[in-house]
């Protein structure tokens, strides 16, 4: 399965634009006052991000420790 963000009423070009922001480590309230959209709404994406990378992260680790585990002796 794949998480994404569904149901997202702003435009794909807010969206990149968000997402710029959040990889430069732009608070969302500034990103808001930027882009002219309302600081919750920001919010409210940034967290959106962080959970689907909390849930990318959760894929990974899975599949690494993954399997039987030897003992060394």
């Amino acid at each position: 399965m794949k998480m994404k963000i569904n149901r997202c009423k702003l435009d794909k070009n807010t969206q990149r634009k968000l997402v710029e922001f959040f990889v430069a480590e732009v608070t969302a309230r500034t990103a808001a006052n930027l882009l002219d959209i309302q600081p919750n709404t920001a919010a409210l994406f940034y967290r959106k991000i962080r959970e689907i990378i909390m849930y990318h992260l959760d894929q990974t680790a899975d599949d690494i420790f993954e399997g039987e585990v030897e003992l060394d002796e």
